[in-house]
């Protein structure tokens, strides 16, 4: 399949950034508005106001020039570090009481932790859909094949065994034996076995295989030559849907966690980082190929979305969150100065790495000629 023009693109990438950061920020306005908190400004993107409408709370509406992201500017929150100043100061206590500042520490980190909980949230409603519509798969960690001259044959492992754990961490699907083993290409592993009453731990390094999608766009995943003894398909109701969307964003949050660990590390290639123009090409990818790859894509940008905005770095809310926590642990807040430098230390380090994911997905195009 050929891959979507320009304007697919473009389309599909609005229609996946612009619900979830709207989603995103709404999470923050809906919790400040139940805990009391004036907002001032709903802002989709930021810059220059294109065109809005003030409601009959005294909030403006907005959409902003540079559409890639969004905010909520509460009463009171007049500052990067979010600290009162004099016309705070100024304000009776009733006024301040409709602040962000004026709200106690657990209320504003609740309204903060609300934008990120809000896309996870969505993303668990939207795969718990999926789950109740279409039923999950469900395979023991049982092997019921071992490929002819794969790295499994070579390691010893034989139809029968159940696998107990791989590295450490428990397995009770073979699901989990899969994304593990996709995930460490070339990377020692320790796999614990249960041949007929026997536990026998084998080391095993899954191959390295270059898997290639129906648009060129190559990933590099472990392999070791398995296959499942049974899969059995089951229908769920809305109770177990909603448990497999809490487990498969969980499983999809390993997966972040672990291929940061590994890009980090080293043992990534940092190439594999995409930022925006991937976003767009992939989000054009996913909308040609029907809606539900859209919408799973949807949910999968999501629950990203949530899992970066709570890593604890200033001007993310995980930074808010993390400023919060010393203020608890301090009985005060971090002062003034110390929180300026925390935030243009972290507004540089994210401005870094969009340039630097720019320059991958710039790359991947070879918009310049490779």
């Amino acid at each position: 399949m050929h891959s979507p023009g320009l304007l697919i693109s473009l389309l599909a990438f609005a229609l996946v950034l612009g619900p979830l950061v709207f989603i995103h920020e709404l999470g923050h306005y809906l919790a400040g508005r139940a805990l009391g908190v004036k907002a001032d400004v709903f802002s989709i993107g930021f810059g220059k106001e294109v065109v809005g409408w003030t409601d009959k709370r005294g909030t403006r509406w907005k959409l902003s020039a540079l559409p890639l992201g969004g905010y909520v500017q509460f009463a009171g929150d007049s500052n990067p570090a979010g600290q009162p100043g004099a016309e705070w100061l100024s304000l009776s206590a009733d006024d301040r009481a409709s602040t962000l500042q004026g709200r106690p520490l657990w209320q504003r980190a609740i309204i903060v932790a609300a934008g990120p909980f809000t896309n996870l949230a969505l993303a668990v409603l939207i795969l718990a859909g999926f789950a109740l519509a279409y039923g999950t798969l469900v395979a023991s960690p049982v092997i019921g094949m071992v490929q002819p001259g794969s790295v499994a044959q070579a390691a010893g492992l034989k139809t029968g065994d159940r696998v107990v754990t791989l590295n450490g961490a428990t397995v009770s699907s073979f699901i989990d034996i899969r994304l593990a083993v996709l995930l460490h290409p070339g990377e020692r592993l320790n796999m614990v076995l249960d041949r007929g009453g026997q536990q026998l731990t084998i080391p095993i390094t899954p191959a390295r295989r270059i898997d290639t999608d129906q648009f060129g766009n190559t990933q590099p995943v472990g392999f070791l030559g398995i296959g499942p003894a049974t899969v059995e398909h089951r229908r769920l109701g809305p109770v177990g849907a909603l448990g497999e969307g809490i487990n498969e964003t969980r499983e999809i949050i390993g997966m972040t966690v672990t291929g940061l660990h590994q890009i980090l590390t080293g043992r990534r290639d940092t190439k594999e980082l995409g930022g925006p123009i991937n976003i767009a090409k992939k989000s054009g990818e996913q909308l040609v190929s029907g809606w539900q790859n859209f919408v799973q894509f949807i949910a999968m940008i999501s629950i990203n979305l949530g899992f970066i905005n709570l890593l604890p770095i200033p001007v993310l809310d995980g930074g808010h969150l993390a400023l919060f926590l010393a203020e608890g642990i301090r009985r005060k807040p971090v002062s003034l100065r110390a929180q300026e430098l925390a935030f243009g230390t972290g507004l540089a380090l994210v401005v870094a790495l969009m340039l630097f994911v720019t320059f991958n997905d710039v790359s991947a195009l070879k918009l310049f000629g490779g």
